[in-house]
C-alpha cells in the first residue's frame, strides 16, 4: 500500500493491538519505532521482530514522552505516522464509588497521553508538510458502558481530540482519524468474556453469546484487522480521509 518508506511510531506497541499494528506496518516495508511501559513485553517484541525498534516510555508522563520522541527523531530522522494506541481499562465501578485517583489515571493515560504524543510530532509533520495521526478509541465510545465511566469518557474525549486536530492540522497536509475497535479476539477480550461468565454463573459459550448478541455481524475482531485499517489510513489510498471515525467492530449496536 505504498508505505515502504514511511517512518511509523506506535505507542504501547509491544503487545496486543499495538504489536499487531506495528507488525502490519513492518510487513508493508515501513520503519517502525514503538514504546511500551513493560520492559519484558518490549524485550520480547524486539527479539521476535528483528526490524522493530523501540524503548521504554510512559505516555502519561510528559518528560518520558519527550525523551522517547527525541530518540525517535534522532533515529528515524522524521515521523510520517503516529498511532496513538496506549490506553488502560480504568476502574470498573459505579460512578459514586470511583476513586479520584483512578479517574485521574485513566484520563491521564488515555486522553492526555495522546495529546502529549501529538504535541511532540506536530512540529516535525508541519515541517514536512505531511503526516498521519491515528488515534485508537473504542466502540464503547458509541454505545456507552455502565460502570466503566472513566474509560468511556476518556475514549469519547479521543474522538473530540481527533476532530479538532483534523481541522487545525489539515492546512499542513496532516490527516487525523480515529479507529474504534470492537470485541477483540485476543487474551484480553477472551478474558473479559470468561470473567463475565464466572461472575454470572454462565458457561463461556453462553457468555460469548451475550457479548455477540448486540453486534450486527456477530463477530470477534482480530488485532490484525486493526493493523490493516491503520495501514490503509496511512497509505495513499487514504490520502483524502481525515476527521473520520472508522469502527472496526462488526457494528456494535449496544453493550451491557
Amino acid at each position: 500500500m505504498t508505505n515502504k518508506s514511511q517512518r511509523v511510531v506506535v505507542t504501547a506497541g509491544a503487545s496486543g493491538i499495538g504489536l499487531a499494528i506495528a507488525q502490519r506496518f513492518l510487513a508493508d516495508g515501513a520503519e517502525v519505532f514503538i514504546c511500551d511501559i513493560s520492559a519484558p513485553a518490549l524485550d520480547t517484541a524486539l527479539n521476535e521482530n528483528p526490524r522493530l525498534q523501540g524503548r521504554l516510555a510512559n505516555v502519561g508522563d510528559p518528560q518520558s514522552v519527550e525523551g522517547f520522541f527525541n530518540q525517535v527523531l534522532s533515529t528515524l530522522g522524521g515521523i510520517d505516522v503516529l498511532v496513538n494506541n496506549a490506553g488502560i481499562g480504568g476502574p470498573r465501578a459505579k460512578v459514586e464509588e470511583i476513586d479520584y485517583q483512578d479517574w485521574d489515571d485513566c484520563i491521564q493515560i488515555n486522553l492526555s497521553g495522546m495529546f502529549y504524543c501529538v504535541k511532540q510530532v506536530v512540529p516535525t509533520m508541519k515541517g514536512q508538510n505531511s503526516g498521519c495521526i491515528i488515534n485508537i478509541s473504542t466502540s464503547s465510545a458509541k454505545t456507552g458502558l455502565p460502570h466503566r465511566l472513566p474509560y468511556v469518557a476518556s475514549k469519547v474525549g479521543v474522538l473530540g481530540l481527533s476532530h479538532n486536530l483534523a481541522r487545525e492540522l489539515g492546512a499542513f497536509n496532516i490527516r487525523v482519524n480515529t479507529i474504534l475497535p470492537g470485541l477483540m479476539d485476543n487474551p484480553r477480550g477472551r478474558g473479559l468474556v470468561a470473567k463475565h461468565a464466572e461472575e454470572h454463573g454462565l458457561s463461556v459459550e453462553d457468555a460469548e453469546a451475550e457479548f455477540l448478541q448486540y453486534i450486527s455481524l456477530k463477530s470477534w475482531i482480530k488485532p490484525s484487522e486493526i493493523g490493516d485499517t491503520a495501514v490503509f489510513l496511512a497509505s495513499d489510498l487514504g490520502r483524502h480521509i481525515t476527521g473520520q471515525e472508522l469502527a472496526v467492530d462488526g457494528n456494535c449496536e449496544w453493550e451491557q
